[in-house]
């Protein structure tokens, strides 16, 4: 029952920093309760299991766990499986890994500059749902209505996975943000989502856009620290409302800060003829590698 483990840190370039990710190879023959009960153990907000090999048809199978449920699809996930399929499977020279998830088949490319190596993601086509009004979106996070930003609507977007975008005047009043349950619940006759991804315009470094902070309250879960599908929501909805002037849109979101794990987004979006198409991308850093030597998994 011995399995290869590795833990990385994703959307970053410093460990310790960024969404941790552990990814299990060799987890053919595990069960789904297995996986579950190590993701558990892990406690990580999210832990990949890649259950084959080598590629079927072309690309590895992989499944995530949270530590509690099953997810079909998630962003800071597929860069880090990637990471370590690409340096311990694959061949460090390799560019792109294709994965395959219960939602989608996901293409993650390498790209390299200088010293810089970033993994990028195409998501998911994302759908535009229904919006907000002022109030309720500042209901939704304990703020008032005047630190909502007025000029664009708090939308539902959902690409893989569904998060409420919430347009916040300043990256102070993003800091005082708390998601209010009763509020969320309040507003299920006109949305589905139930993830809140706040942002603010400007960073801590000088060259990031945003800021960001993703809410899990609903689900039990804790404040994300980097998330990947949230990033492809706001990139889809940058476009879609036009926040940034144009329909192609190339920006860095920062995350984390207030879980001390600073994390850097690197989002691009463009409306074709046919829909929005949306890449996130980051950094990925090795931390652990090793082996799982319990002799049963749960």
């Amino acid at each position: 029952m011995r399995r290869k483990l590795h833990i990385v840190d994703v959307f970053t370039d410093k460990p310790f920093a960024g969404n941790s990710l552990a990814v299990v190879l060799g987890a053919d023959g595990l069960s789904s309760r297995q996986m579950l009960s190590f993701a558990r153990e892990m406690n990580f907000s999210e832990t990949t299991f890649v259950t084959a090999t080598a590629p079927v048809r072309g690309a590895w199978p992989v499944r995530i766990f949270t530590p509690v449920r099953e997810l079909p699809f998630a962003g800071h996930p597929a860069l880090g499986t990637a990471h370590v399929l690409r340096q311990l499977v694959s061949s460090p020279q390799t560019r792109r890994i294709m994965l395959d998830f219960p939602a989608a088949r996901v293409p993650v490319v390498l790209e390299k500059s200088g010293s810089r190596e970033l993994y990028w993601m195409r998501h998911p086509v994302p759908a535009i749902g229904g919006a907000l009004t002022r109030k309720q979106a500042g209901d939704l996070l304990g703020l008032k209505a005047a630190d909502i930003d007025g000029r664009h609507p708090a939308l539902e977007v959902t690409a893989g996975l569904g998060y409420l975008i919430v347009p916040v005047r300043t990256r102070a009043a993003l800091a005082r943000a708390v998601l209010n349950l009763a509020a969320l619940k309040g507003v299920s006759d006109r949305v589905e989502a139930r993830a809140v991804f706040a942002f603010a315009p400007g960073g801590a470094d000088r060259r990031s856009d945003f800021s960001a902070r993703a809410f899990f309250d609903y689900f039990g879960e804790a404040e994300d620290a980097a998330t990947g599908s949230a990033g492809a929501c706001l990139a889809a909805w940058l476009v879609e409302t036009g926040y940034c002037g144009d329909d192609a849109v190339a920006v860095r979101v920062e995350q984390g800060a207030h879980l001390a794990r600073p994390s850097l987004l690197h989002l691009r979006a463009i409306r074709t003829s046919r829909a929005i198409e949306v890449r996130v991308g980051g950094g990925v850093v090795g931390v652990v590698d090793g082996e799982i030597t319990a002799a049963r998994f749960g």
